[in-house]
């Protein structure tokens, strides 16, 4: 897998810092920069401590089975385009080096719904599937369902969580606009991406 996050902390040094500082305990194979400069933290082979508690498609131990890239990004601002012209080419390198499939590019908010909230919803994950480099749902609608659309999260790869941090998470990624209780469109884009993107369809390595 590869996980995407925003530092947010107020500068990148002040991340990068706190990156390189063993008493902090955390880690990330990547760091992209406010201007576009990638700096290369941890080997990609090697376990990273970017993702902590939380599970994806059933893997539990997601350091141990992940790429983690940082965004430099307070969490509330714009994402440079510089930064986005910059990941693009490194998600593409790391998805041909591991055999990785854009289904198997996350948030970490997806992984820990309960907790998290990177990259957000400034984050243009629309434009990364147009890259062949995630994936997005198809603009369709059905019936809202809670039990199938906790099913559905499910089929794709979310952990379980309470049902209101799954929407939450679910929209923060898919449906940032969408506000208030289950919708046809949330109902219709999850089933969308179970149908196509099963966790345990045989055809992703993590």
């Amino acid at each position: 897998m590869v996980v995407l996050h925003y530092t947010g902390m107020s500068s990148c040094d002040a991340a990068l810092e706190r990156l390189c500082d063993p008493a902090a305990e955390v880690s990330a194979h990547y760091l992209i920069r406010e201007d576009g400069e990638v700096v290369a933290l941890v080997p990609e082979a090697a376990r990273a401590w970017h993702a902590g508690a939380g599970s994806w498609g059933g893997r539990e131990d997601v350091n141990s089975h992940s790429i983690g890239i940082e965004i430099a990004n307070t969490g509330d601002a714009p994402f440079a385009a510089r930064q986005i012209a910059a990941l693009e080419p490194l998600l593409a390198g790391i998805l041909a080096r591991w055999s990785i499939l854009p289904e198997r590019v996350i948030a970490h908010s997806d992984m820990a719904p309960d907790r998290k909230s990177d990259p957000g919803p400034r984050f243009d994950w629309r434009a990364l599937a147009r890259a062949g480099l995630s994936v997005w749902p198809e603009a369709v609608t059905a019936p809202p369902d809670e039990t199938g659309f906790l099913g559905a999260l499910r089929r794709f790869g979310y952990p379980e969580a309470m049902p209101d941090q799954l929407l939450r998470a679910f929209r923060l990624r898919f449906r940032p606009w969408g506000q208030g209780a289950l919708s046809a469109g949330d109902m219709g884009a999850a089933l969308d991406l179970a149908r196509r993107f099963p966790v345990d369809g045989g055809r992703s390595r993590a």
